[in-house]
């Protein structure tokens, strides 16, 4: 693919901050910053006191922890098993080196799941009663974290000739899409819009489950979308048909999601 009509990659250092050994870069700083946001806007959603069977803002401190191992616990052991298990079978010292790179969002959003579900179950709390502002807030840490990707030069997408072509540092003499930033805009800022609109225009914090529905499918869709023009991982390629791992993986939370609207509206119990 000509390179000509390429723009150039923004020349943005991956490390923010760097004092000897202590190094802080921009894709730790995204998670970071999609949690505490996320915290802070839940926490405002919460009620003040200790009523029972309601989400009070103690439970919102008390989950941050939960929801960040979940995230990167999830994560990584997804990426393990999904995207390269058996390089990580023959070096099993490997999978804990998250430094290294090497995140699922799949693998988080299971991980998450699992929090939610269990902590719920030990506080006496209806699973949406946090699920469904977690999943309000989710789009926020998306946009930070494929922005990350984007200044890393990670995930980026397949060869492609439109005017704003990027060829990345990592990526070959080749002009690409850029992905993260599709995902960005689809699964972070737009699916965020939808999200607010649900809660504004059809009482969505009414209807227990419908904001996770609508997240989950949501997410499912943009990602399947998207995956056309992102460049599969080169370990796995390309699957049957042309598909990706990604675009599997995201098949049973459209379906998921679509049967949680579904259920949602119905009314049915939390």
């Amino acid at each position: 693919m000509p390179t000509v009509f390429a723009l150039p990659f923004p020349a943005i250092d991956p490390v923010l901050v760097s004092i000897g050994p202590f190094v802080i870069r921009w894709y730790a700083l995204a998670y970071i910053a999609g949690l505490l946001i996320g915290w802070r806007v839940v926490s405002r959603m919460a009620a003040p006191d200790d009523a029972p069977g309601r989400l009070t803002r103690v439970h919102v401190d008390d989950f941050l922890l939960w929801a960040t191992l979940g995230v990167i616990l999830g994560g990584r052991l997804g990426y393990v098993l999904f995207y390269n298990a058996p390089y990580y079978l023959s070096q099993p010292a490997e999978i804990i080196a998250v430094w290294k790179g090497g995140m699922s969002f799949h693998g988080g959003l299971a991980g998450v799941i699992i929090a939610i579900i269990l902590f719920c179950r030990r506080k006496g709390l209806p699973v949406f009663a946090l699920g469904d502002p977690i999943a309000l807030v989710a789009p926020i840490g998306l946009f930070f974290g494929r922005i990350a990707n984007f200044i890393n030069g990670e995930l980026y997408g397949r060869a492609a000739d439109v005017p704003w072509a990027i060829v990345f540092p990592h990526g070959g003499n080749i002009a690409r899409h850029p992905s993260q930033l599709y995902e960005a805009l689809l699964e972070g800022a737009l699916l965020f819009a939808v999200m607010l609109a649900l809660v504004k225009f059809a009482r969505a914090l009414e209807r227990p489950g419908l904001l996770t529905g609508a997240f989950i499918a949501g997410y499912g869709l943009a990602r399947i979308v998207v995956e056309f023009f992102r460049e599969p991982d080169a370990q796995l390629g390309f699957l049957a048909f042309g598909t990706t791992m990604g675009q599997w993986l995201s098949l049973p939370l459209v379906a998921a999601g679509l049967w949680l609207v579904a259920r949602a509206r119905r009314g049915a119990a939390p």
